[in-house]
């Protein structure tokens, strides 16, 4: 997927300005494709010039003018064609799971550190995605009332429950994350009160048996 696709996809709800574009992609895309806004404006300008979208001058106010952006019918074509083909899943490039897997290398506190983090990102977002599915329900997101609004009513299940299935798979991700993470907590926890058993073990092995010895011992016993 890339940045045009996503912008194709909010413009199919109604034309729209390079602000209220933003507007509703933060609101609604951005949970699963991210953009800083820095990208948006000069990727709607690139795909104006491939004749994906259209743009026309409309007045703003008394005194200044905007543009008002709708998908072209090449633009369509496009987003059809990129709705159909096969998306190959890309092999994963996952830092943190290579971190998990060197663990034995890092002290426990840093260990520790960087998992409850973990789970504190992900349960922020979980809450972000849990809300995002009751407002889908509740039909409060502002984009997908534009699209409902612009939709025959046949379609209007399909259009909300394909939104409320693509963040369902983002809370079992973020259910999945946490759970994992915590399970990395108690398996550093065991595996740590292990080590501290074993070398207090091995201390209280090292000095059984062993007594000081004194100077002259080996003297006064042989009578020397």
């Amino acid at each position: 997927m890339s940045l045009r696709h996503a912008l194709l996809a909010v413009l199919t709800a109604e034309p729209m300005t390079g602000y209220d574009l933003v507007k509703y992609f933060d609101g609604t895309v951005a949970f699963i494709w991210y953009a800083p806004h820095s990208q948006i404006y000069p990727e709607l300008r690139r795909m104006e010039r491939d004749g994906l979208v259209e743009a026309r001058v409309v007045p703003r106010g008394q005194r200044s003018e905007k543009r008002l952006y709708s998908i072209s019918p090449s633009g369509q074509r496009e987003l059809a064609r990129w709705i159909n083909e096969l998306l190959p899943l890309q092999p994963d490039r996952d830092p943190h799971r290579l971190k998990a897997a060197y663990i034995e290398f890092a002290e426990p506190d840093s260990a520790r550190r960087q998992l409850t983090e973990h789970i504190r990102h992900y349960e922020q977002w979980l809450r972000r995605w849990q809300q995002l599915l009751t407002d889908i329900d509740q039909r409060r997101v502002g984009l997908l009332q534009r699209r409902l609004q612009a939709s025959p009513p046949a379609k209007h299940q399909a259009i909300v429950s394909y939104k409320r299935f693509a963040f369902e798979g983002e809370v079992a991700k973020a259910e999945a994350e946490i759970a994992w993470a915590k399970r990395g907590l108690s398996l550093i926890d065991s595996l740590s009160e292990d080590i501290e058993k074993q070398d207090r073990r091995v201390g209280a092995n090292s000095t059984d048996g062993k007594r000081p010895r004194v100077k002259g011992s080996r003297r006064a016993a042989s009578g020397q």
